[in-house]
């Protein structure tokens, strides 16, 4: 008789294979040697699986007992489904016994403005090329996906496992014990205040719907809400979350801010990073560095010592740049009172957009170019990155293959549940940045969140590499799964799927289908690995 494919073998060794099916690989294992090993090591790597995944040995004895609940598929997806039904209860009604400040209803997810905020947000980003600027992160999280397997498999095949394993946690418990030795103080309230009359000597966590600063905090200020004043002085750094953030006062050191809009009426001593819809600097601000913002609206009435770099919808200068001042987007003046001691740059969609009053002063060349939409299929560097992109993808699969070849080609195989892929993957890609902002709340859980970042995109990238294969096997219509078919699958389903992407219209509902599907099988086969394989 012929050896069976090593799909077959992985899903006989997960316990996955119909009885008559099962009963003929039985009968091949005891006359071929070479196909015994490669079911051992299918079940070695069962094994390592169940040990990274914390699966406790009563747990497993456990459900040897029910060999019924085993044996039927039905009752184990059931049971997951009610699991998560009712997890998903206890969440909602944890949340609800929670007294969230009126003024944050637009940050929570459970209530009813903040589940509304998020629709429309989640429609407006994913509508406007939301999706390619997802799998654009995620290609870059590939090139650390290799390293990442690499690191893995000297993990799971070094024969010093166990030790390692023990250091590792060791080396995770200390890190966490070392956290709460940081100078750090907490507040949560309705209003957080540090009143004129008081000093913070530690660095202070804020977190309410009004925040404000009218004292002296001597280290950084880091603060979540709907309204964050500052009219004191910060000796660090400010990093914000705001609706609005508002300095009148003095931050000493740098300004990270994620907010809808930034003013800045006070002193700034090194520079402002912004990501918000609207940032002001008015006549009495002053920033002893620079700025790099991202904005709809920029106005500069102030004093910015160095560079400023903008990439705004529209951008009014009246104050003083010591350095240069670059600008990409849309409408850019500059009144007479505006001052640029070096460089101007700017890059807008037309001629006409760019204003320069006649009593500015530019102390350096004038670059001002009209950004031409031109097709980026004609450039050949545009192919050559494809290229590189698809070459580091088919790298990270077969990197993949053969360090975990079942998990792989299951989750492969998983892809093919079609919609209940779909589902499992829509959940992930929109529960994950929910998990992780209610997460990063605490201090210990930032590190977590760091961590769950990495590995969402990893997961986000990894997932047209599982999609890719299982288009490719159904075009080509294989009956083996070898290593080289599946590579050869991989290339000329990624070929499709980089072409489909770049489709006008439907490009990103191609590209948010293909992460929905490869995140939903890799939610599967997480899942099904977590479950005990079934013995000859």
């Amino acid at each position: 008789m012929d050896c069976f494919s090593e799909l077959t073998y992985t899903i006989f060794a997960d316990g996955e294979l119909a009885a008559e099916e099962a009963r003929q690989v039985r009968s091949h294992l005891t006359a071929c040697a070479r196909c015994r090993e490669l079911v051992e090591t299918l079940r070695a790597e069962n094994r390592v699986l169940k040990e990274v995944l914390g699966e406790l040995p009563q747990e497993a004895g456990e459900r040897v007992g029910l060999p019924w609940f085993r044996r039927s598929w039905v009752w184990g997806d059931l049971a997951l489904v009610t699991a998560m039904l009712a997890l998903g209860a206890a969440v909602l009604q944890w949340f609800d016994e929670r007294r969230v400040p009126a003024g944050l209803e637009w940050l929570n997810p459970f209530s009813s403005a903040g589940g509304m905020n998020l629709i429309f947000n989640l429609t407006y980003y994913f509508g406007h090329g939301g999706a390619a600027v997802l799998t654009h992160y995620a290609d870059i999280m590939g090139w650390l996906a290799l390293l990442g397997l690499l690191a893995s498999s000297a993990v799971l095949l070094g024969r010093r496992w166990g030790r390692s394993r023990s250091g590792l946690c060791l080396l995770t418990v200390v890190l966490a014990l070392s956290l709460p030795s940081i100078a750090l103080e907490r507040r949560h309230s309705e209003f957080v205040t540090v009143a004129a009359n008081e000093t913070v000597d530690d660095s202070l966590v804020a977190a309410g719907n009004t925040v404000r600063i009218e004292g002296v905090v001597n280290g950084d200020l880091l603060a979540f809400g709907r309204t964050v004043e500052v009219s004191g002085t910060v000796k660090g750094d400010l990093v914000s979350w705001a609706q609005r953030t508002e300095v009148r006062g003095i931050v000493e050191g740098h300004i990270y801010t994620f907010s809808q809009s930034l003013d800045v009426g006070g002193q700034v001593g090194r520079s402002i990073y912004a990501w918000v819809q609207s940032l002001r600097v008015d006549d009495k601000g002053h920033v002893g560095d620079g700025i790099v913002a991202g904005a709809a609206d920029v106005g500069l009435e102030g004093n910015v010592m160095r560079s400023v770099t903008v990439f705004a919808g529209s951008a009014d200068v009246s104050g003083s740049i010591g350095r240069d001042l670059t600008m990409a987007g849309g409408n850019l003046t500059l009144a007479n009172s505006a001052r640029v001691g070096g460089n101007l740059t700017a890059r807008v969609r037309r001629q006409e957009e760019v204003r320069i009053a006649e009593g500015t002063t530019i102390g350096g060349k004038r670059d001002i170019k009209v950004q031409v939409q031109t097709t980026r299929f004609a450039h050949p560097k545009f192919y050559f990155f494809q290229a590189v992109w698809l070459l580091a993808a088919m790298l990270v699969g077969w990197l993949g293959l053969v360090l975990f070849p079942g998990f792989f080609q299951g989750t492969t195989q998983a892809v093919g549940a079609g919609w209940r892929s779909v589902g499992l993957g829509f959940a992930v890609l929109v529960g994950t940045p929910v998990v992780m902002i209610v997460g990063a709340a605490t201090l210990v859980g930032i590190p977590l969140v760091l961590m769950l970042l990495a590995l969402y995109l990893a997961a986000i990238y990894l997932a047209k590499v599982w999609v890719g294969a299982f288009l490719g096997k159904i075009l080509l219509k294989r009956g083996t799964a070898t290593t080289r078919d599946w590579l050869l699958d991989l290339l000329v389903g990624l070929l499709i799927i980089t072409v489909a992407g770049f489709i006008p219209y439907v490009g990103g509902l191609i590209r948010f289908a293909v992460v929905c599907l490869g995140l939903g099988a890799l939610a599967w086969e997480l899942y099904r690995a977590s479950r005990p394989a079934a013995t000859i």
